[in-house]
């Protein structure tokens, strides 16, 4: 017990660090009141017409959210709507109800039962996808297959006749695989109807000594299969969720391995979702996560659900989550648009304090460039020395030859020889080598190393400026003293910013504003 506290205040801390790193989102309650909801589906030909399933029925809107209506009661003993699921191709919405399972051809304005089950097991269905003429049913009583659009059903045999289905997921190529999650594992069919292929075993999870950390950890479900969830994305590659944590497999059930759990605060996850930009995001009892860079991090500030347990998406990026606080929509609240209005206006952007920053601090690259070119010369300039020497042998002389003349037999100082030397000298081995190349490799690497600094400082002030500019926009005039902390902090990143250009930064937001 000790341990798995610890492990939780672990990926608390590694979960606040990474998420003061990360775009949040605002998120919006949109479900007006509605609690525990189990599944959401946005219409795939109209964004606006959204769909959620909860132990009332399937509530539908076609505002966006503005106004919900109940359009479908699953009536019996349990009117739980498990899941929902659309063919686009045929504009077709189902719901699979814990009393059999509907279809609307109408964008769910009117709803017909197409699958009843035999006994309470097979009436209870958990999963659909609809590809083509046939519909993959999963119940807790097996899997049921229609080739015909649901008029009638066929009960597949082997270990997915009795085992509940967990899952269901299908390659969206032509005559793609379809993928089944049960509690004896996942199988594989290469074509419609086609033979099963055991890709994936599952085993019982073993109970905990402890009967506390069982509680905390395991539900019925968990009790009797390590499988929770299955998905796959466009390229085709697998993801599974199971209690030792999420696996994927990028040659379609062949090879399978585990993602890493660092910034996930508990591996308890309900399901996955995979956005059309290749996004990969995990829901569970302790939140929403998004994989990026090999770690995750936490969506769900803001929404203080119990449990969260299925995800949508639309054209527009907005992410919806259902839970037991009821549906919510997620909105970036750091996107591109918005920084690109930041930067852009009054203030220069992020290429051109760089390129002023690396020209202030004299490390930009052709500085290296023209310091080979220099040294690659140096053969073809000649080594100059020049000498001066000064002959003084005859300096003093005794004057003679005249008995009248003044000065005759004395010994006179004469005028010295003065001697020049010019001396000129190539090395031509300089042309192959120049040994001035070593203490430019030196220079090169500390050069390349101090612009990478500089420049790293720069991004990191850069966009933590822009950070605490949308925060100040977001508060509130009432919210003085929150605004005055951010506004220093604002000019203490400005004044940064002008300390590594020179005060270009202010220089060019001043000239913008006048």
């Amino acid at each position: 017990m000790l341990r798995y506290a610890l492990f939780l205040v672990g990926m608390l801390i590694l979960g606040l660090l990474g998420n003061a790193f990360a775009d949040d989102l605002d998120w919006q309650e949109i479900s007006r009141g509605e609690l525990n909801i189990k599944t959401v589906l946005i219409n795939p030909n109209n964004p606006k017409i959204i769909y959620f399933g909860s132990g009332k029925g399937v509530f539908m809107t076609d505002d966006a959210g503005l106004n919900w209506r109940n359009v479908l009661i699953a009536k019996g003993e349990n009117k739980l709507v498990n899941f929902l699921a659309a063919n686009s191709d045929a504009g077709l919405i189902f719901a699979a109800t814990g009393n059999g399972l509907f279809r609307s051809k109408t964008d769910g304005l009117a709803w017909q039962k197409i699958y009843k089950g035999k006994n309470y097991a097979q009436n209870d269905c958990t999963a659909v996808v609809a590809a083509g003429q046939f519909i993959y049913l999963g119940t807790k009583g097996g899997l049921f297959i229609s080739n015909d659009n649901g008029r009638s059903w066929q009960k597949e045999s082997g270990e997915l006749a009795n085992s509940a289905v967990l899952a269901i997921a299908s390659d969206k190529n032509k005559n793609g695989c379809i993928y089944v999650a049960c509690l004896a594992g996942v199988f594989k069919s290469k074509g419609n109807a086609g033979p099963w292929e055991k890709i994936f075993s599952a085993s019982p999870v073993e109970k905990s000594d402890s009967p506390e950390e069982e509680a905390d950890t395991q539900d019925e479900e968990e009790k009797e299969s390590k499988i929770k969830s299955l998905n796959i994305d466009d390229s085709g590659n697998l993801y599974l969720v199971a209690s030792e944590g999420i696996y994927q497999s990028k040659d379609k059930g062949l090879s399978w391995n585990l993602l890493p759990v660092y910034g996930l605060l508990s591996r308890r996850i309900n399901s996955l979702f995979i956005s059309k930009e290749g996004k990969l995001y995990a829901a569970g009892k302790s939140g929403v996560f998004c994989y990026e860079e090999e770690r995750w991090r936490e969506l769900s500030w803001g929404i203080a659900a119990e449990d969260f347990f299925s995800f949508a998406g639309d054209a527009s990026g907005n992410l919806y989550i259902a839970c037991s606080k009821g549906l919510f929509r997620g909105k970036s609240a750091v996107n591109s648009d918005k920084i690109m209005a930041i930067s852009q206006g009054n203030e220069p952007g992020i290429k051109s304090i760089q390129d002023v920053a690396i020209k202030y601090a004299e490390v930009n690259p052709e500085k290296i460039i023209q310091w080979r070119k220099q040294a690659g010369k140096k053969a073809f300039l000649p080594k100059v020395s020049v000498s001066v020497n000064q002959n003084t042998s005859d300096l003093w002389h005794w004057e003679t030859g005249s008995s009248t003349k003044a000065g005759d037999d004395t010994l006179v100082e004469g005028r010295p020889s003065v001697d020049w030397d010019f001396t000129f000298s190539w090395d031509l081995s300089d042309l192959i080598w120049n040994s001035d190349q070593t203490s430019i490799d030196t220079r090169s690497r500390l050069l390349v190393q101090l612009r990478n600094d500089i420049l790293d400082e720069v991004n990191k002030i850069y966009f933590a400026r822009l950070r605490v500019k949308m925060e100040l926009d977001n508060l509130g005039i009432e919210e003085r003293k929150k605004r005055l902390e951010k506004e220093l902090r604002l000019q203490e990143l400005t004044a940064s910013l002008d300390a590594l250009t020179g005060g270009y930064f202010s220089a060019v937001r001043a000239a913008c504003a006048s």
